[in-house]
């Protein structure tokens, strides 16, 4: 009985400190992997949930925006536009202005 209870003393934190280092090294591992927000060519705007089942997105790629709905069926287009300015550009630009 005094055996098991020095093993477990001694692997239960040893186990303890493995699973921590995977979660680290996982993490690590994930923000290596991802592209940095700037070199992306897609991304969702902003998003507005309309019932359980369906969403309406706005999605920016390549200078456009496009306005859709995704629900169970799939994703539906139901608008494209040019893209607006970024919100930091109008307030540079308005900053500047004398």
């Amino acid at each position: 009985m005094l055996w098991y209870l020095v093993k477990l003393l001694v692997l239960l934190p040893v186990i303890g400190l493995l699973a921590w280092a995977c979660l680290v090294l996982t993490r690590k591992m994930q923000e290596r992997a991802t592209l940095s927000p700037g070199s992306r060519s897609l991304r969702i705007v902003e998003t507005l949930m309309l019932s359980p089942t369906q969403r309406l997105a706005v999605i920016a790629f390549h200078d456009r925006e496009i306005l859709v709905v995704a629900n169970r069926q799939g994703l539906t287009r139901l608008a494209e536009s040019s893209a607006r300015p970024a919100f930091d550009t109008i307030v540079a630009a308005e900053a500047s202005e004398p």
